[in-house]
């Protein structure tokens, strides 16, 4: 049981509260949806209405694809152009909370000048050397992802924890109270080989592993809230045997379901409206409110 009052940004989360919706504001043609990209200004405010429309209590803000899988680094400068660009944008068109997907400091730094309330580091402020004291400057809210540069060969659901806890170790040290963090185990990010430096290195297979994870999440949580991203992931398409991710909604929704009835506490998606109908589902009768 979560032992903590949670925020993030503005919203309370964990615990008692219900299961909130993030949804995703991808702005990298490089992504690996292609559904989900949205470059020009136009794009980007009718996905920020139709994600404020559909129910979205927060927009996760990305410049930067970081798939495991796809070489699509960019440079520093051209992530935070991006950002910043959408940024402006939904400030402009709606309160709902920002948060920003990116592990580099100089990309959080000009994100949180234009105060931004949640960064979401994929590697939980362990890529860049400089981020724990940006955080501590700006004192934001966090998402901090399971992240590790040595490779995974024990317990997955054990290491998992560990290297969770490790970065809420971190953002202690940057002055960052619980309250204002949430976790993520990385469901997509722990391969056996890939692309880049933002992924976990791991023996086990992949899909076997985010399985693993999706049916034990109360047991990594860290009685901590826990944000989920499964939408569109790879391991539905090798489940279901279809290379194409426009083909998954069904099986990402019911993976959602899964997580929330595992203990989720929010909910990380690219289909905002499909989302909130499959929570009031889920809370309906099924698990406890």
């Amino acid at each position: 049981m979560i032992s903590y009052v949670n925020k993030l940004g503005t919203v309370r989360v964990g615990d008692s509260n219900p299961v909130r919706i993030m949804g995703i504001l991808n702005t990298s043609p490089e992504s690996f949806y292609k559904k989900s990209i949205t470059v020009s200004n136009q794009k980007i405010i009718d996905a920020v209405y139709r994600m404020k429309e559909e129910g979205a209590d927060f927009i996760d803000v990305g410049g930067m694809s970081t798939a495991p899988y796809l070489s699509t680094t960019v440079s520093e400068k051209i992530e935070a152009s991006r950002i910043v660009n959408a940024v402006k944008i939904i400030q402009r068109l709606t309160n709902l909370p920002i948060s920003v997907d990116t592990c580099r400091a100089s990309v959080a730094k000009k994100a949180l000048e234009l105060g931004v309330d949640i960064i979401n580091d994929i590697t939980g402020l362990k890529y860049d050397v400089m981020m724990p004291k940006i955080i501590e400057q700006y004192c934001p809210s966090l998402i901090l992802c399971a992240y590790g540069r040595k490779i995974i060969t024990g317990n997955q659901l054990q290491e998992t924890t560990y290297l969770l806890k490790k970065s809420l170790d971190i953002a202690k040290s940057a002055q960052i109270p619980k309250t204002k963090i949430v976790l993520d185990p990385a469901i997509g990010f722990f391969r056996k080989k890939g692309i880049g430096s933002f992924f976990t290195k791991t023996n086990l297979d992949w899909a076997k592993r985010d399985l693993l994870i999706l049916e034990n999440l109360r047991s990594i949580g860290l009685s901590m809230p826990l944000l989920i991203s499964v939408s569109n992931k790879s391991f539905i398409g090798k489940i279901l045997k279809k290379e194409k991710l426009l083909d998954i909604l069904a099986g990402s929704l019911t993976a959602e379901v899964v997580c929330i009835m595992n203990g989720a506490n929010i909910i990380r998606t690219h289909n905002v409206g499909e989302t909130k109908e499959i929570i009031r589902i889920s809370k309906a009768g099924f698990t406890k409110s």
